[in-house]
Protein backbone atom coordinates (compact mmCIF):
# COMPACT_ATOMS: atom_id res chain seq x y z
CA UNK A 1 0.00 0.00 0.00
CA UNK A 2 3.12 2.76 0.84
CA UNK A 3 3.37 3.41 -3.17
CA UNK A 4 0.96 5.03 -3.00
CA UNK A 5 1.46 7.11 0.00
CA UNK A 6 4.17 9.34 0.37
CA UNK A 7 4.93 7.99 3.86
CA UNK A 8 3.50 4.48 5.77
CA UNK A 9 2.30 6.99 8.60
CA UNK A 10 0.14 8.43 6.17
CA UNK A 11 -0.99 5.94 4.87
CA UNK A 12 -2.06 4.48 8.59
CA UNK A 13 -3.64 8.06 9.21
CA UNK A 14 -6.14 7.67 6.09
CA UNK A 15 -6.94 3.72 7.09
CA UNK A 16 -7.79 4.82 10.45
CA UNK A 17 -10.30 7.01 9.86
CA UNK A 18 -11.86 5.22 6.96
CA UNK A 19 -12.20 1.85 9.30
CA UNK A 20 -14.13 4.62 11.58
CA UNK A 21 -16.56 5.81 8.76
CA UNK A 22 -17.09 2.37 7.78
CA UNK A 23 -18.15 1.73 11.48
CA UNK A 24 -20.58 4.59 11.41
CA UNK A 25 -22.58 2.20 7.85
CA UNK A 26 -26.52 3.21 8.34
CA UNK A 27 -27.82 -0.42 7.75
CA UNK A 28 -26.35 -3.91 8.43
CA UNK A 29 -23.75 -5.11 6.89
CA UNK A 30 -20.48 -7.27 5.60
CA UNK A 31 -17.16 -6.79 4.93
CA UNK A 32 -15.79 -8.81 1.41
CA UNK A 33 -12.41 -9.50 0.55
CA UNK A 34 -12.26 -10.63 -3.38
CA UNK A 35 -9.05 -12.49 -4.39
CA UNK A 36 -8.24 -10.92 -8.31
CA UNK A 37 -5.20 -10.69 -10.13
CA UNK A 38 -4.71 -7.24 -9.48
CA UNK A 39 -5.05 -8.29 -5.98
CA UNK A 40 -7.44 -8.46 -2.76
CA UNK A 41 -10.50 -6.09 -3.47
CA UNK A 42 -12.16 -5.04 -0.22
CA UNK A 43 -16.29 -4.66 -0.86
CA UNK A 44 -18.93 -3.47 1.46
CA UNK A 45 -22.39 -5.41 1.07
CA UNK A 46 -25.19 -4.37 2.06
CA UNK A 47 -29.78 -4.48 1.77
CA UNK A 48 -31.99 -7.34 1.21
CA UNK A 49 -29.46 -10.67 -0.02
CA UNK A 50 -32.50 -11.51 -3.22
CA UNK A 51 -32.40 -8.51 -4.64
CA UNK A 52 -31.33 -6.71 -7.72
CA UNK A 53 -27.77 -6.23 -7.21
CA UNK A 54 -26.35 -2.72 -7.44
CA UNK A 55 -22.30 -2.06 -7.61
CA UNK A 56 -21.19 1.21 -6.58
CA UNK A 57 -17.73 2.65 -7.98
CA UNK A 58 -16.20 5.46 -6.15
CA UNK A 59 -14.01 8.37 -7.35
CA UNK A 60 -10.75 8.89 -7.76
CA UNK A 61 -8.62 10.10 -4.43
CA UNK A 62 -11.59 8.63 -1.81
CA UNK A 63 -13.43 4.95 -0.91
CA UNK A 64 -16.67 3.26 -0.66
CA UNK A 65 -17.18 5.51 2.34
CA UNK A 66 -18.54 8.38 0.09
CA UNK A 67 -21.67 6.83 -0.32
CA UNK A 68 -22.50 6.86 3.45
CA UNK A 69 -25.44 9.32 2.35
CA UNK A 70 -26.87 7.11 0.18
CA UNK A 71 -27.22 3.54 0.80
CA UNK A 72 -29.59 3.58 3.42
CA UNK A 73 -32.32 4.40 0.82
CA UNK A 74 -30.51 2.12 -2.08
CA UNK A 75 -30.60 -0.81 0.20
CA UNK A 76 -34.58 -0.52 0.75
CA UNK A 77 -34.54 -2.07 -2.58
CA UNK A 78 -31.02 -3.55 -3.80
CA UNK A 79 -28.31 -5.57 -2.67
CA UNK A 80 -25.55 -2.97 -2.62
CA UNK A 81 -21.74 -3.70 -2.95
CA UNK A 82 -19.58 -0.82 -2.47
CA UNK A 83 -16.06 -1.46 -4.24
CA UNK A 84 -12.74 -0.16 -2.63
CA UNK A 85 -11.17 0.95 -6.19
CA UNK A 86 -8.01 -0.57 -6.79
CA UNK A 87 -4.66 2.06 -6.76
CA UNK A 88 -6.93 3.86 -4.39
CA UNK A 89 -7.03 5.07 -0.62
CA UNK A 90 -9.39 2.04 0.34
CA UNK A 91 -8.68 -1.05 1.62
CA UNK A 92 -8.16 -2.98 -1.87
CA UNK A 93 -4.50 -3.66 -3.57
CA UNK A 94 -2.73 -0.75 -4.48
CA UNK A 95 -2.17 -2.26 -8.12
CA UNK A 96 -2.40 0.66 -10.99
CA UNK A 97 -2.27 -1.50 -14.19
CA UNK A 98 -2.47 1.19 -17.97
CA UNK A 99 -5.62 2.52 -17.89
CA UNK A 100 -5.78 1.41 -21.66
CA UNK A 101 -4.74 -2.30 -20.89
CA UNK A 102 -8.53 -3.07 -20.45
CA UNK A 103 -6.99 -4.41 -17.27
CA UNK A 104 -9.67 -2.71 -14.87
CA UNK A 105 -13.03 -4.39 -16.93
CA UNK A 106 -11.31 -7.79 -16.63
CA UNK A 107 -10.51 -6.95 -12.55
CA UNK A 108 -14.23 -5.98 -12.42
CA UNK A 109 -15.13 -9.10 -14.17
CA UNK A 110 -12.86 -10.89 -11.48
CA UNK A 111 -14.85 -9.01 -8.82
CA UNK A 112 -18.26 -9.74 -9.65
CA UNK A 113 -17.54 -13.90 -10.23
CA UNK A 114 -15.68 -13.57 -6.83
CA UNK A 115 -19.86 -11.93 -5.74
CA UNK A 116 -21.54 -14.50 -7.33
CA UNK A 117 -22.58 -11.99 -9.85
CA UNK A 118 -23.43 -11.97 -13.85
CA UNK A 119 -25.83 -9.14 -14.19
CA UNK A 120 -25.78 -5.78 -12.66
CA UNK A 121 -26.24 -2.56 -12.29
CA UNK A 122 -23.73 -0.12 -11.75
CA UNK A 123 -23.34 3.26 -10.10
CA UNK A 124 -19.73 5.06 -10.90
CA UNK A 125 -18.35 8.51 -9.78
CA UNK A 126 -15.73 10.23 -11.86
CA UNK A 127 -12.98 7.91 -12.17
CA UNK A 128 -15.38 4.79 -10.88
CA UNK A 129 -17.79 6.20 -13.81
CA UNK A 130 -14.47 5.60 -16.14
CA UNK A 131 -14.63 2.32 -15.13
CA UNK A 132 -18.27 1.44 -15.21
CA UNK A 133 -17.69 2.48 -19.28
CA UNK A 134 -14.93 0.65 -19.31
CA UNK A 135 -16.66 -2.29 -18.53
CA UNK A 136 -19.86 -1.67 -19.60
CA UNK A 137 -18.94 -1.02 -23.05
CA UNK A 138 -17.17 -4.36 -23.26
CA UNK A 139 -19.76 -6.18 -21.68
CA UNK A 140 -23.33 -4.16 -22.28
CA UNK A 141 -25.58 -7.19 -21.90
CA UNK A 142 -24.36 -7.81 -18.35
CA UNK A 143 -25.35 -4.24 -17.04
CA UNK A 144 -28.99 -4.17 -16.13
CA UNK A 145 -28.70 -0.02 -15.71
CA UNK A 146 -25.91 2.30 -15.68
CA UNK A 147 -25.36 6.05 -13.72
CA UNK A 148 -22.76 7.94 -14.40
CA UNK A 149 -21.69 10.75 -12.31
CA UNK A 150 -19.59 13.45 -14.04
CA UNK A 151 -18.28 10.79 -16.04
CA UNK A 152 -14.41 10.66 -16.82
CA UNK A 153 -13.78 9.49 -20.53
CA UNK A 154 -16.66 11.26 -22.58
CA UNK A 155 -16.07 14.48 -22.76
CA UNK A 156 -12.62 16.29 -22.76
CA UNK A 157 -10.33 16.50 -19.90
CA UNK A 158 -8.72 19.90 -18.57
CA UNK A 159 -5.85 19.46 -17.71
CA UNK A 160 -4.59 23.05 -16.64
CA UNK A 161 -6.56 22.88 -13.63
CA UNK A 162 -4.70 19.72 -12.55
CA UNK A 163 -1.55 21.30 -13.14
CA UNK A 164 -2.42 24.19 -10.95
CA UNK A 165 -3.39 22.08 -8.43
CA UNK A 166 0.41 19.92 -8.48
CA UNK A 167 1.43 23.48 -7.76
CA UNK A 168 -0.69 24.39 -4.98
CA UNK A 169 0.36 21.05 -3.37
CA UNK A 170 3.61 22.21 -3.30
CA UNK A 171 3.02 24.99 -1.31
CA UNK A 172 2.46 22.49 1.91
CA UNK A 173 -0.03 22.96 4.44
CA UNK A 174 -3.68 22.51 4.76
CA UNK A 175 -4.20 26.24 3.38
CA UNK A 176 -2.77 24.79 -0.17
CA UNK A 177 -4.09 21.53 -0.34
CA UNK A 178 -7.49 23.26 0.67
CA UNK A 179 -6.89 25.53 -2.55
CA UNK A 180 -5.72 22.68 -5.14
CA UNK A 181 -9.19 20.86 -3.95
CA UNK A 182 -10.86 24.11 -5.03
CA UNK A 183 -9.40 24.43 -8.11
CA UNK A 184 -9.78 21.14 -9.11
CA UNK A 185 -13.49 20.58 -7.89
CA UNK A 186 -14.98 23.62 -9.06
CA UNK A 187 -17.88 25.47 -7.17
CA UNK A 188 -19.01 23.92 -3.93
CA UNK A 189 -22.62 22.20 -4.70
CA UNK A 190 -24.88 22.57 -1.25
CA UNK A 191 -25.52 19.93 -0.05
CA UNK A 192 -28.98 19.00 1.94
CA UNK A 193 -29.16 20.49 5.10
CA UNK A 194 -29.03 16.89 7.27
CA UNK A 195 -26.18 16.07 5.16
CA UNK A 196 -23.96 19.03 5.86
CA UNK A 197 -21.94 17.88 9.71
CA UNK A 198 -21.13 14.68 7.58
CA UNK A 199 -20.13 16.93 4.23
CA UNK A 200 -18.01 19.03 6.66
CA UNK A 201 -16.43 15.36 8.00
CA UNK A 202 -16.15 14.22 4.68
CA UNK A 203 -14.16 17.58 3.75
CA UNK A 204 -12.03 16.78 6.46
CA UNK A 205 -11.38 13.64 5.43
CA UNK A 206 -10.25 14.51 1.60
CA UNK A 207 -7.37 16.92 3.41
CA UNK A 208 -5.86 14.36 5.08
CA UNK A 209 -6.11 11.89 1.95
CA UNK A 210 -4.43 14.50 -0.16
CA UNK A 211 -1.76 15.30 1.83
CA UNK A 212 -0.15 12.07 1.68
CA UNK A 213 -2.21 10.25 -0.94
CA UNK A 214 -0.06 9.95 -4.22
CA UNK A 215 -3.05 10.59 -7.36
CA UNK A 216 -2.99 9.27 -10.67
CA UNK A 217 -1.35 10.94 -13.00
CA UNK A 218 -1.63 11.56 -17.05
CA UNK A 219 -5.26 11.66 -18.85
CA UNK A 220 -7.96 8.98 -18.87
CA UNK A 221 -8.41 7.36 -21.92
CA UNK A 222 -11.41 8.69 -24.14
CA UNK A 223 -14.02 6.06 -25.80
CA UNK A 224 -14.62 6.43 -29.06
CA UNK A 225 -17.68 6.67 -30.57
CA UNK A 226 -17.60 2.80 -31.66
CA UNK A 227 -17.59 2.29 -27.96
CA UNK A 228 -19.95 4.52 -26.55
CA UNK A 229 -22.68 3.09 -29.11
CA UNK A 230 -22.15 -0.15 -27.34
CA UNK A 231 -24.37 1.26 -24.36
CA UNK A 232 -27.94 -0.26 -24.70
CA UNK A 233 -28.81 -0.74 -21.64
CA UNK A 234 -30.47 2.34 -19.73
CA UNK A 235 -28.43 4.97 -18.83
CA UNK A 236 -28.14 8.21 -16.34
CA UNK A 237 -25.63 10.89 -16.74
CA UNK A 238 -25.26 14.04 -13.99
CA UNK A 239 -22.77 15.84 -14.65
CA UNK A 240 -21.63 19.61 -13.74
CA UNK A 241 -21.41 22.58 -16.11
CA UNK A 242 -18.73 24.13 -14.02
CA UNK A 243 -16.94 20.99 -14.09
CA UNK A 244 -13.33 22.22 -13.90
CA UNK A 245 -11.79 19.11 -14.34
CA UNK A 246 -13.91 17.67 -17.48
CA UNK A 247 -15.89 19.65 -20.39
CA UNK A 248 -19.73 18.20 -18.93
CA UNK A 249 -21.08 20.04 -22.52
CA UNK A 250 -18.33 18.09 -24.70
CA UNK A 251 -19.95 14.99 -22.47
CA UNK A 252 -23.77 16.27 -23.33
CA UNK A 253 -22.56 16.52 -27.36
CA UNK A 254 -21.07 13.07 -27.63
CA UNK A 255 -23.93 11.07 -25.87
CA UNK A 256 -27.09 12.58 -27.91
CA UNK A 257 -24.86 11.73 -30.97
CA UNK A 258 -24.06 7.92 -29.70
CA UNK A 259 -26.15 7.52 -27.07
CA UNK A 260 -29.65 9.29 -27.89
CA UNK A 261 -31.84 7.45 -25.60
CA UNK A 262 -29.87 8.36 -22.60
CA UNK A 263 -30.99 10.62 -20.08
CA UNK A 264 -28.28 13.41 -19.55
CA UNK A 265 -28.97 16.18 -16.91
CA UNK A 266 -26.51 18.74 -16.72
CA UNK A 267 -25.97 20.97 -13.96
CA UNK A 268 -25.48 24.74 -15.37
CA UNK A 269 -23.74 26.24 -12.11
CA UNK A 270 -22.69 23.20 -10.46
CA UNK A 271 -18.83 21.96 -10.52
CA UNK A 272 -17.00 18.72 -10.17
CA UNK A 273 -17.98 17.98 -6.95
CA UNK A 274 -22.27 17.16 -6.72
CA UNK A 275 -24.92 17.40 -4.52
CA UNK A 276 -26.62 14.13 -3.49
CA UNK A 277 -28.83 12.90 -6.21
CA UNK A 278 -30.18 10.00 -4.00
CA UNK A 279 -34.17 10.21 -4.96
CA UNK A 280 -33.34 10.68 -8.97
CA UNK A 281 -30.87 7.78 -8.87
CA UNK A 282 -33.27 5.76 -6.66
CA UNK A 283 -36.14 6.78 -9.30
CA UNK A 284 -33.74 5.55 -12.30
CA UNK A 285 -32.58 2.52 -10.89
CA UNK A 286 -36.14 1.07 -9.63
CA UNK A 287 -38.14 1.89 -12.76
CA UNK A 288 -37.78 -1.61 -14.16
CA UNK A 289 -38.36 -3.42 -10.16
CA UNK A 290 -40.90 -1.69 -9.61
Amino acid sequence: MSGIYASPEGARAVERRYREFLGRWPVPSEHLRVPTGQGETFVVACGPAGAPPLLLLHGSGTNSAMWLGDVARWAQHFRIYTVDLIGEPGLSAPSRPPLSSGAYADWLDEVLAGLGLERVSIAGVSLGGWMALDFATRWPDRVERLVLTCPSGIGHQRWLPVLGAAALMLLGGARGRRRAMHLILGPASPSAPEAAPMAGEFAEYALLIHKTFRPRRGKLPIFPDAALRRLTMPLLVIAGGRDRLLDSYDTRRRLARTVPGADVRLLAEAGHLLPAHTQEITDFLEATHA
